[in-house]
């Protein structure tokens, strides 16, 4: 699998865990998967059961395919972020929505950079 998206995985996941984190006090769910729309759930469950696709061990040739690829697995981490926030406190909710966007827009940035070399 090639290492810039192993390494944006465990970012995701990192980001996710953060996220998940900081409303534990109040949240008894910690499953990531929970967390992921019903839709797209049942649509990972039939790719799943086909086996990995072939996509996930091509190497992104180019700048936008990178960036392509980064934007898309933040989209998803802040979809699963904002999800997490529809499960707490009502009480908490803008504040964690503020977080996960917050979140999305250090990702997005981060991700500009790695695709023009200034991060590894």
């Amino acid at each position: 699998m090639p290492h810039h998206r192993t390494l944006l995985r465990g970012a995701c996941a990192c980001l996710l865990g953060a996220v998940l984190s900081a409303h534990a006090q109040t949240q008894t769910q910690t499953s990531s998967d929970a967390l992921v729309d019903p839709v797209a759930a049942r649509q990972q469950a039939k790719e799943i059961a086909q086996g990995d696709p072939a996509r996930w061990y091509r190497e992104d040739t180019t700048r936008q395919a990178r960036l392509r690829t980064l934007q898309k697995e933040a989209g998803a981490a802040l979809q699963e972020a904002r999800n997490a926030c529809k499960k707490g406190p009502s009480a908490e909710r803008k504040s964690c929505e503020q977080e996960a966007r917050a979140n999305y827009q250090r990702d997005m940035a981060q991700a500009k950079a790695q695709v023009d070399g200034q991060t590894p």
